[in-house]
């Protein structure tokens, strides 16, 4: 068809958009998620004009009775005339709802992206197009704006995620309506749409039109403010990422996700936001951030989130991911090698043996412990560290609980956690694995038999 002055400034406004933010190449396959809307209707034919080479996935929920299948159908039909490969799938969403126990709508999003990524893997194709708008962009931001978000809720929907993108982001609704019409191309209309029973309905249809009331321009507006606050985001991106960088310890505990400097964060203007865009990367929501910022003085407060735990103590922030901790409970009935896991399904050995003892070979290392065999009875145990444990250390007469051996060690409340102990038969520790041995069963000129036992 000819082109109208009305589709060629859309094409071009839409061509603009994919070449300042460089989310297509003028090679590889683009897969285009049509829903049969008059937004993904819009898009399909725009890529197309713009010499990209599409293909179109449908998804059917089966959520809508017989306006799923009008809706399949029509755009089966679009496609042919078109002469644009068509992609179809059918989902029991309810079904998946219920087993997952997840919304209808979360149902929905996971199945669709799912499918929508095994395809573009099957087919090569280099992204998948959705037909996100300015008004859609504006909505996302009114309800991010209403459930109380940051600045990155503010900047809207973003055009590219991974392989998602999103060329449509620079147009509005009017826009595509008048694209359409133009080509005298219909569309279907979602009739759940039109009922303001959920949130995003209720801006568009309800809170949308009053704010018009107010100032014609408002969606303009706002989209203009969305363009502001992404730039914004850019600097406090960078801000923020440089701060981290400098309350940053290297710890050598190879278990420590991350470790802050509390001090030197709390001589910045806004540690919350530092340890916002921190924490909420490790699963942790704005209500523990803030009790953690309220924190920063404290000694031995922790808080857990999903994956990690956060140990606030000594000036020092310490993450450690929650599989850390795990419980090892290994029985050692003679000398040999052992294999056990701590944490993250690490796998350890242990190996113990029995070697005649001359003072002159004596190896003095924590990591290797050395006892006197006919003073150490099996079967051995190796296990984490218990409440009210206590040894008499080496060089010592009276027994001290190991928690406070373990404190003076400078070790935290993590690495106590983690902190394994070898007991012999009788439950009496033999050795704090890496730290201390026991008194009352070291090596002396009267020993015959060492007994080693080594972490490897």
């Amino acid at each position: 068809m000819r082109r109208s002055k009305t589709t060629d400034q859309f094409l071009s406004k839409v061509g603009q958009f994919i070449s300042a933010h460089h989310l297509l190449s003028n090679d590889g396959l683009k897969l285009v998620a049509l829903s049969g809307g008059a937004d993904s209707v819009s898009l399909l034919i725009a890529l197309k004009e713009l010499g990209y080479q599409t293909e179109a996935i449908h998804c059917n929920f089966h959520l809508r009775g017989e306006e799923s299948d009008r809706d399949e159908n029509f755009c089966e039909q679009l496609c042919h005339k078109y002469s644009i490969p068509f992609h179809r799938v059918h989902f029991d969403t309810r079904t998946y709802a219920d087993l997952h126990h997840v919304s209808i709508e979360m149902a929905a999003r996971e199945l669709r992206y799912h499918y929508f990524e095994n395809l573009r893997r099957a087919l090569s194709a280099e992204n998948i197009c959705v037909a996100h708008h300015a008004g859609d962009n504006v909505e996302t931001v009114l309800l991010n704006l209403l459930s109380g978000t940051g600045i990155h809720g503010l900047t809207g929907i973003k055009p590219r995620n991974g392989k998602i993108v999103r060329p449509l982001l620079s147009v509005t609704r009017e826009e595509i309506l008048n694209f359409l019409k133009e080509y005298d191309q219909d569309y279907v209309t979602d009739s759940t749409n039109l009922i303001d029973d959920v949130k995003r309905n209720k801006i568009r249809l309800d809170l949308l039109p009053l704010m018009r009331q107010v100032n014609q321009g408002a969606d303009k507006n706002i989209s203009r403010c969305i363009e502001h606050l992404v730039e914004v985001e850019k600097v406090y991106n960078q801000v923020i990422a440089q701060e981290i960088s400098e309350c940053t310890i290297q710890d050598h505990d190879p278990y420590v996700a991350l470790s802050l400097d509390l001090r030197r964060l709390a001589s910045y203007p806004s540690p919350s936001s530092i340890l916002f865009e921190t924490l909420s990367d490790y699963g942790f929501v704005s209500k523990q951030i803030k009790e953690i910022t309220n924190s920063l003085e404290s000694r031995n407060k922790t808080w857990k989130s999903k994956t990690h735990e956060a140990l606030v103590d000594k000036g020092r922030l310490t993450l450690v991911p929650s599989s850390a901790f795990g419980n090892v409970h290994l029985v050692i009935p003679e000398p040999g090698k052992y294999v056990y896991h701590l944490g993250n399904d690490n796998e350890q050995r242990i190996s113990v043996s029995t070697l005649p003892y001359s003072p002159k070979d004596l190896i003095r290392d924590e990591r290797l412990c050395l006892l006197d065999a006919d003073k150490v009875e099996f079967p051995l145990t190796l296990r984490n560290v218990e409440a009210g444990d206590r040894m008499i250390p080496l060089g010592m007469e009276h027994s001290r609980l190991v928690n406070d051996i373990l404190a003076e060690k400078h070790q935290n409340l993590f690495q106590r956690r983690r902190q394994l102990v070898v007991a012999q038969k009788d439950g009496s520790i033999v050795w704090i694995v890496n730290v201390r041995i026991a008194n009352w069963c070291r090596l002396t000129d009267a020993t015959h038999k060492q007994l080693s036992i080594k972490i490897e």
